[in-house]
């Protein structure tokens, strides 16, 4: 109803500029009545939705449909049980040296050198444009025009060199939707999810890849001429590091849907009153310890460092995240077991083939097909961990020397 979303907006509008100001200052205080109207206006959002068995499911309805409560409770408590043994076996490894991406990197240098890998992958300049920007983002203007952005820093070369992917990634996405399904409803990513599958695929998949550096280093080094004394194999193990941190956005692959579930699971507790928004700052500080083995000193680098609650709604915010991390895997297997030249082509600099294939077995159909329908009709099985297992401990194995893989969280 047109009331409650004016009263939704203009309480969006002002809970954001009370977050600018609060997060610096440390004073998750100030908030705490914002955020328990935000929780109320979450729960009043749920009630205009019907058909839903869970407070919580018309809220991730938004960002992915079909996808519910029922479903995620138990994806993500197997893939948490394999993914905090697995970060405790890695965290008695020695941690690769960061040297050789930290120093000093020119800009412009690193935007150019992004700019000639996207467009290797195939995100097409004439069909978009990239800027820089605070935070990353893509966005699609129409099926002609889709548009990235990236954070530079030039102390950390990963910084752009990663974003940039990442965006591309989505924007392949919206470029690589029918031009029949233009202009239309259906001529769009289909949810949040599937969305940033493909980002996390070419991010980490391809491009985190030591197949990718075989080819790709070399390039990079004569960009920048301070790595000409780096080996392939140190900036592979640099740009693959495995440490716990405070900050979701700066977390590596094995401990970024920690953040992720840890965010949804008190997201549940939140909208069913089994926890109080004054309480939230110690339930988040507890779940980090156990989880990550690390605990914030602050709130500003705790409850209060997403802005999603703050300038959305309480439910349906980060489940997108790591659904797209395990989805990436299982279109990345099924995309290899279909077209093995892939991993050849990579070494080489050529993308044709694996872009080709998502092509045609994810962007083309936009929206057309319901999520279940497209991750199944493309990889041949429903959404599942398996795939996003075995590639992090067979590469994080490889990595941190572990022949052996302890036995999931709770069980054997």
């Amino acid at each position: 109803p047109g009331e409650f979303a004016a009263r939704l907006a203009a309480h969006q509008s002002g809970s954001y500029e009370a977050w600018i100001r609060a997060r610096p200052a440390n004073d998750f205080s100030s908030l705490v009545p914002l955020l328990e109207r935000t929780l109320e206006l979450s729960r009043e959002l749920a009630t205009f939705h019907t058909g839903f068995s869970h407070v919580a499911d018309p809220l991730i309805d938004r960002a992915d449909p079909g996808t519910t409560v029922d479903r995620l409770q138990p994806l993500f408590g197997e893939l948490r049980g394999v993914l905090v043994p697995m970060l405790r076996q890695i965290a008695q490894q020695p941690k690769p040296d960061l040297a050789a991406v930290r120093g000093h990197f020119d800009e412009d240098a690193q935007i150019a050198f992004g700019r000639t890998l996207i467009e290797r992958m195939g995100y097409d300049f004439a069909r978009g444009r990239q800027d820089r920007t605070h935070h990353p983002f893509m966005t699609r203007f129409s099926g002609d025009d889709v548009r990235i952005t990236t954070r530079v820093r030039t102390d950390d070369l990963s910084e752009a060199l990663f974003s940039t992917i990442h965006e591309a990634g989505h924007a392949l996405y919206e470029l690589g939707v029918s031009p029949a399904l233009d202009r239309g409803p259906l001529g769009s990513g289909v949810s949040a999810g599937v969305h940033e599958s493909q980002s996390r695929l070419w991010e980490n998949l391809v491009c985190r890849g030591r197949g990718f550096w075989l080819h790709h280093f070399a390039e990079l080094q004569a960009v920048f001429p301070q790595l000409e004394a780096v080996e392939p194999e140190a900036f592979y193990r640099a740009i693959n590091r495995v440490e716990p941190t405070l900050i979701r956005t700066d977390a590596d692959e094995v401990t970024y849907n920690l953040h992720v579930i840890i965010r949804f699971d008190l997201e549940l507790a939140l909208l069913e009153g089994r926890l109080e928004v004054r309480d939230l700052p110690v339930a988040w500080n507890e779940r980090y310890q156990s989880d990550l083995g690390v605990s914030p000193e602050s709130d500003t680098d705790g409850v209060m460092q997403d802005v999603h609650w703050y300038a959305d709604v309480i439910g349906g915010q980060f489940q997108c995240y790591a659904l797209g991390n395990v989805l990436s895997a299982q279109l990345f297997a099924a995309a290899n077991r279909d077209a093995p030249e892939i991993a050849s082509e990579t070494q080489s600099g050529r993308f044709g083939t694996l872009r080709d294939w998502l092509g045609g077995n994810v962007h083309r159909h936009g929206r057309k097909l319901e999520v279940d329908a497209l991750i199944e009709r493309a990889t041949g099985t429903p959404l599942r961990i398996d795939a996003y297992r075995d590639y992090l401990q067979s590469k994080f194995g490889d990595l941190y020397s572990i022949e052996h893989w302890d036995g999931p969280l709770g069980g054997a």
